[in-house]
């Protein structure tokens, strides 16, 4: 229990709300924010989103999703130690190195603070309206992982791959050294799997249950041995669909989680767009939750 982290998670989050927001989290203790990935809403979509049982998507075409390259230096500007990750930037939508020159430079920023979480997206409309193609995108995805990787180590890197290609070149800022910047890879898929056990320094997920998580913790274990990776530190965050007790996150810390990601005020009573009720639902779950198991471990 004691490698349990605590993550908020601010989608959907108003602008005006996100540095509130992130501030309440680290003075109570939080350990990161995640910011999601949203460039748009189509009004229409060709494909269903994955995680809901009809295949519709659960938020409304007015919800705002701060762009996670904008947020993680804004948060970052205005705490001390807080976490910084995407949950998941969706980086086939985009050109790697852009990406990296993003992320490299936040990392050098904050250094040790900042984390990149990766994905697929499942919605053709963006591939086809941002000019990406969808077919390739876990293949694209793999490259893109090697490709920020090489980038922001510092010095000359050139990369030959079978999707992306280009000569010598060096970006700065790079992130110092001993701190680089973790990869953390989405997908519950047996590819996404696979993906994150060879290229990643950890996994993300949706929503799941304890059974889920359970069977999600074996498959990863199992794809980090064909990987000749199973001693290595790896992380596991998702979104446990349980409820705010001690007992219960000591629970999914024993399955395997590494990081609860949350968003408090869907789960404490109130009205979960009041803004009040968002500060005072970090306060309460850290009350509920964070103090005491870290109490719990301490007294162990």
């Amino acid at each position: 229990m004691k490698d349990l982290k605590f993550t908020l998670a601010l989608a959907m989050t108003p602008p005006e709300s996100v540095l509130p927001l992130a501030r309440a989290a680290e003075a109570a203790g939080w350990d990161s924010v995640a910011f999601p990935d949203s460039v748009f809403y189509p009004e229409e979509v060709s494909a269903d989103y994955p995680f809901t049982s009809d295949g519709s998507r659960f938020w409304a075409d007015d919800s705002p999703f701060v762009d996670p390259l904008v947020g993680l230096p804004a948060v970052g500007a205005v705490t001390e130690r807080l976490g910084l990750y995407t949950n998941v930037l969706k980086t086939p939508l985009r050109e790697p190195l852009l990406v990296a020159k993003s992320v490299g430079s936040i990392a050098a920023m904050f250094p040790g603070r900042v984390g990149i979480g990766v994905g697929l997206s499942w919605i053709p409309e963006e591939f086809e309206w941002l000019g990406q193609e969808m077919r390739t995108r876990g293949k694209r995805l793999d490259e893109q992982i090697e490709i920020m990787r090489k980038v922001m180590s510092g010095g000359y890197v050139e990369y030959h791959g079978d999707q992306y290609e280009f000569g010598r070149l060096r970006m700065e800022p790079h992130p110092p050294p001993e701190h680089p910047v973790p990869v953390y890879v989405g997908g519950h898929s047996d590819a996404g799997i696979r993906r994150a056990a060879r290229l990643g320094d950890g996994w993300i997920g949706a929503q799941v249950s304890p059974d889920d998580l359970r069977e999600l913790v074996g498959r990863i274990r199992s794809a980090l041995d064909e990987a000749g990776r199973s001693g290595d530190p790896f992380e596991i965050k998702a979104t446990p669909m349980v409820p705010a007790t001690v007992d219960d996150m000591a629970g999914l810390a024993e399955i395997g989680l590494t990081d609860v990601i949350t968003i408090p005020w869907f789960f404490s009573g109130g009205d979960p767009g009041d803004p009040q009720h968002q500060l005072d639902s970090i306060e309460w779950f850290a009350d509920t939750v964070i103090r005491p198991l870290r109490e719990k471990d301490v007294a162990r």
